[in-house]
């Protein structure tokens, strides 16, 4: 993966911030009127800039929020930026850990600054869950994904230019030094893993295809000893009884891929987790053709598999004492004269037969046999991602994922991994009496059902996911950015990372 910033913890920066060459120097400053040490020594340098901006309701240092401070003088600093950090005797949530975190980030990267300094001053808490070091997780996280620059297709002048090199963090904490620095190179670690993601989804579909998906994923594991890869063909996929998967590909010349990781870091023969993406690199909706506007956005349809090939190199990165397998079911969703048709009935690698009422709703299609083909290893549980459908945009919008699950604990799991990450996702129910919309007078099972879309989506997908412990993500809505903002986010690399990071 490439690391984008260099990022270092450096506790001796407290005791030379004024004479530490920076193009910006940000620093936390506590609501009220007492100023910590850092702050204190800033306002003593800038004849009392901080206390006058106070003074002057300008800047009252409530979490998150930001002021300028119109004076370098006295410090080694071009520009000198303050952050809110709240009260010292309030303890931070969550949230105000993610504005802190957005804040710095912001400051940062929003001029053209190639090296930077942070000083955060002592902060409490509300659970054992966050500290200091999980705030420095945060900020790795956001700093570096936040670098990210899309210019794989851009004429040099076109070409967006991260400035930002190098960052130096100071904290006023008590953890101990190493565990600092392992949250601060796990956030960072994480959010390169998003930028794999984000590159991916951002190519063209006409670059990005299953093939294209099949050699990154190869070449990630080239670079870990403990991961490898192997890719399926269609001739293989044939053989294996992937009917259903590859009836996706069947109009297009593109040929689809089944891309199986495994990543090596527990004890030998014990059970793997697994992780497994829908990887759609385009899709038209086949014969149920989609309508023409935003179909360029149809090339985000592999974010799922994406976010397999982004995790895979984080755990590998991090060196995790687990074993991971992590599954791409790849294909390109074209009309031809060999497409699927609406009407069609196909069989699954499981057995089970599926009549094809909308090729639409291609992703559930090969999800099903990669959820089938993970039962040979046996996995402790089994999380498939996917842009599966519009109707859980309907649902929750475009900032929470949403979450079905046949097992209520791995369910919870992934919940509480979502908040730690502000990766989010709620759950939504897949109670039998959804199930029935999926009957069909033709075949084992539709692929379509119902009015609740997102939640027959899922109950499809549970009928190839009895054998473990399985969960949904549809990330139709969080995968990617709309607007002037367009392109991949990087979700749901965060979510994943600290699920497994939490399991190991």
């Amino acid at each position: 993966m490439k690391k984008r910033l260099t990022l270092t913890l450096n506790q001796e920066l407290s005791k030379n911030i004024l004479k530490s060459k920076a193009d910006v120097l940000v620093v936390g400053v506590n609501e009220g009127r007492t100023l910590n040490s850092s702050a204190k020594e800033i306002d003593s340098a800038t004849n009392g800039s901080i206390k006058e901006l106070m003074k002057r309701g300008e800047f009252e240092a409530k979490v998150g929020q930001t002021a300028y401070i119109a004076t370098n003088e006295g410090t080694k600093a071009d520009r000198i930026f303050l952050i809110g950090v709240g009260k010292s005797n309030t303890a931070l949530n969550n949230e105000d850990m993610d504005k802190i975190s957005s804040s710095v980030t912001s400051v940062l990267t929003s001029k053209k600054s190639a090296v930077g300094l942070v000083a955060l001053p002592a902060m409490k808490y509300d659970s054992k869950d966050h500290s200091d070091s999980s705030l420095l997780q945060k900020l790795g996280t956001s700093l570096e994904s936040k670098s990210y620059t899309y210019d794989a297709k851009l004429n040099k002048k076109n070409k967006s230019i991260n400035y930002l090199k190098k960052v130096s963090i100071f904290i006023d904490s008590k953890e101990a030094l190493a565990k600092l620095k392992k949250g601060l190179k796990t956030g960072q670690v994480v959010g390169q893993g998003m930028n794999v993601a984000k590159e991916l989804a951002n190519l063209p579909g006409n670059v990005c295809t299953p093939s294209y998906l099949a050699t990154s994923s190869r070449s990630a594991a080239n670079k870990y000893k403990k991961l490898s890869c192997r890719v399926f063909g269609e001739k293989e996929m044939k053989k294996m009884g992937m009917d259903c998967l590859l009836s996706v590909g069947n109009g297009s010349a593109q040929e689809s891929k089944l891309i199986s990781m495994n990543y090596q870091g527990g004890k030998k023969g014990d059970k793997p987790y697994a992780i497994v993406g829908k990887g759609i690199t385009f899709d038209t909706g086949g014969i149920s053709l989609k309508p023409p506007a935003t179909m360029d956005e149809m090339k985000f349809d592999m974010c799922g598999a994406a976010s397999v090939i982004g995790t895979m190199q984080v755990i590998a990165e991090l060196n995790l004492p687990i074993n991971l397998i992590g599954v791409v079911a790849s294909a390109e969703n074209m009309p031809g004269s060999k497409a699927t048709k609406p009407g069609d009935v196909v069989r699954t690698m499981s057995g089970k037969t599926v009549e094809i009422l909308n090729t639409d709703a291609e992703g559930r299609l090969v999800l099903a046999d990669a959820l089938t083909y993970v039962e040979r290893f046996n996995p402790r549980s089994v999380v498939d991602i996917a842009t599966l459908t519009g109707a859980v945009i309907m649902a929750l919008g475009y900032s929470t994922s949403g979450l079905m699950s046949n097992n209520e604990n791995l369910a919870k799991e992934l919940l509480e991994a979502g908040e730690k990450a502000s990766d989010r996702a709620w759950q939504l129910p897949i109670w039998d009496s959804y199930q029935k919309d999926l009957d069909s007078n033709f075949a084992d099972i539709a692929n379509i059902g119902g009015r609740a879309g997102t939640i027959t989506a899922a109950c499809f997908l549970s009928r190839f996911a009895e054998k473990y412990p399985w969960a949904h993500l549809d990330v139709a809505g969080t995968a990617s950015l709309k607007g002037a903002a367009k392109g991949g986010s990087g979700r749901p690399v965060p979510l994943l990372s600290q699920y497994l990071i939490d399991k190991s």
